[in-house]
């Protein structure tokens, strides 16, 4: 790979420049926009707007570095940048916590809408494997009245999450644990996971962007993936007063497993297979009676 200093002056030949080399390393070309937009902290309108004018020196050498990195080693741009946007927001991520993805935002948009739908009076929500805290966090901030507990086993994802719902102001309560461990006696009327549901089988599939970055605590699971929902609703086979609502996101292909499991160990539960935006198998709703 030519690491040559690039020759351009202007926000158009950066844009230009960096484009064109992501496309001939097979990257999207759409990630020199999103590295200008951090870079000079501007919208993208005002990129378009300026963009005759000249790069100024500080941005060009961290634009050309960040732009480098992501060719060749496939570091996220959310690892580049610092942050993720999640359902409007801005959320701290590291390379402790899963990098949200839009999928996850159908998840909290189906469960938002689900509690809506019920009309329950400060609903008790507890996301189980919370990473950088984007469920939990955006559940307490789209249901003001909610009382949500966040749980997860890493010491690294939790500091993350706690200082996401710190900045955004979210009222979230945090346990460390494994899945619903810590919370072991208490009643939610909501259990909600996006748990590592990726076979070990499936890593030869995997982007480098995801594989090399996202920590693997987060992606695999035994049993095929589906070892997490399992210890999950085997917890909660032994609580006395169920959730009325279990929300899943699940791999594209494990729908039907998904759903046979929660048959097996839960048949009190109606269960709802739920497609995303791309029409892919990606969520399970499952609500009591």
């Amino acid at each position: 790979m030519n690491n040559m200093q690039p020759s351009f002056t202007t926000i158009r030949g950066a844009r230009r420049w960096a484009s064109l080399f992501l496309l001939e390393h097979e990257r999207e070309a759409r990630m020199a926009d999103l590295l200008l937009e951090y870079f000079l902290d501007w919208p993208f309108s005002k990129i378009l707007a300026y963009e005759t004018d000249p790069l100024p020196d500080g941005v060009k050498d961290s634009f050309i570095e960040a732009v480098h990195r992501h060719v060749e080693m496939g570091v996220p741009i959310q690892h580049l940048t610092g942050y993720a946007h999640f359902y409007g927001r801005e959320f701290k991520v590291s390379s402790d916590v899963l990098i949200p993805r839009p999928e996850t935002e159908e998840l909290v948009l189906g469960l938002v809408e689900a509690i809506r739908l019920r009309g329950v009076e400060r609903p008790r929500i507890v996301d189980l494997g919370t990473g950088s805290g984007v469920i939990a966090i955006t559940a307490a901030l789209e249901l003001a009245d909610s009382q949500v507990t966040a749980v997860d086993i890493s010491d690294e994802a939790l500091r993350v999450a706690i200082d996401n719902a710190t900045l955004l102001q979210a009222d979230v309560r945090f346990k460390q644990g494994d899945f619903l461990a810590p919370v072991v006696g208490e009643e939610f009327d909501v259990v909600v996971s996006n748990p590592p549901y990726i076979s070990a089988l499936e890593k030869t599939e995997m982007n480098d962007t995801v594989l090399n970055f996202d920590p693997e605590l987060a992606l695999f699971a035994e049993e095929e993936g589906l070892a997490a929902y399992r210890t999950i609703l085997e917890q909660i086979s032994t609580v006395d007063k169920k959730p009325w609502c279990i929300a899943f996101e699940i791999g594209h292909k494990q729908g039907d497993a998904v759903e046979r499991l929660i048959h097996l160990i839960l048949p009190e539960y109606k269960t709802d297979v739920r497609q995303d935006i791309n029409g892919k198998d990606r969520m399970v709703f499952s609500f009591l009676g």
